[in-house]
């Protein structure tokens, strides 16, 4: 990494709050913390809901807020705190059976299955009719909102809040849909890069099979289970060591920094005549 590559790294560094290094008690204990501070905190919220893929950020993320309920029964008496484990499939998922094993691990007190696939067809079928054509990637993200939108409904309909899986080493390279998976009330893995995050579930016994998943978006249908590395143009090892300070070689620094600043409108709110913003 040259002098340059060194600042802006130390820069983003700073933006996503990542630590060098974790101890896996601890962040799961503040993660846990701090979703059980918001429900209580907020008058009537007793329900986290979140859509469970079968991947290792989700399935970290269903752990921890089955945690913060349980913990919030026995603190409270009130056995109203839920959490709700969404299963949200476009027709059959070809790795259900992850799923289902991140499910079995998490025990939610609840599990519900939305099938998107009429809702997501439904609505490409809607846009084309107006003579549009929708690539198979742009149909992956309507894939991403429907499920947000389930999500949504389910926390409406029991006073709750949806959970996102949103992490730092998905946030650097903005590798997540806009209004889709990267919307939601609250997000108890941000600050965490991927490694970290595997830490935490090793440390709450996850099984070995979904630690040492392949991370994949999954959205497209020409390019199934597409390894998210393979769409970066990077590593998750690369990223990792960028967020934590270590050196890597210009080439992942720049591909990281390149996603960076090209992602940079899916880590701010809408903007307004008040924003500043830059073209690259």
């Amino acid at each position: 990494m040259n002098a340059e590559q060194r600042h802006k790294q130390a820069e983003i560094i700073a933006a996503l709050r990542v630590q060098p290094t974790i101890y896996p008690a601890t962040e799961v204990r503040r993660s846990v913390d701090f979703m059980k501070d918001y429900l209580r905190q907020h008058d009537g919220l007793h329900t986290l809901v979140l859509g469970i893929s079968g991947g290792q950020d989700s399935t970290l993320a269903g752990k921890l807020s089955q945690q913060a309920v349980q913990e919030l029964r026995q603190e409270t008496g009130d056995s109203n705190y839920q959490f709700i484990a969404v299963r949200l499939p476009y027709g059959e998922q070809a790795d259900e059976a992850d799923a289902m094993e991140a499910i079995a691990f998490i025990a939610p007190d609840r599990t519900e299955r939305v099938n998107i696939q009429v809702a997501t067809d439904a609505m490409v079928s809607a846009v084309q009719a107006n003579d549009e054509t929708l690539t198979d990637f742009n149909k992956g993200n309507v894939k991403a909102r429907e499920r947000m939108i389930a999500q949504f409904a389910i926390a409406g309909a029991h006073q709750g809040v949806v959970v996102g899986t949103d992490h730092a080493a998905e946030a650097v390279t903005g590798f997540y849909t806009k209004f889709g998976d990267g919307a939601a009330d609250i997000t108890p893995l941000w600050r965490l890069d991927k490694r970290q995050g595997k830490a935490l579930l090793a440390y709450l016994g996850a099984p070995a099979k979904l630690l040492d998943k392949t991370p994949t978006a999954d959205l497209e249908d020409d390019r199934p289970a597409l390894p998210d590395e393979q769409a970066l143009g990077v590593t998750y090892l690369e990223i990792d060591a960028f967020l934590e300070g270590q050196d890597v070689s210009e080439h992942a620094a720049a591909v990281i920094e390149d996603w960076y600043a090209k992602t940079a409108h899916k880590r701010h709110t809408p903007i307004t005549v008040y924003d500043q913003f830059w073209k690259k």
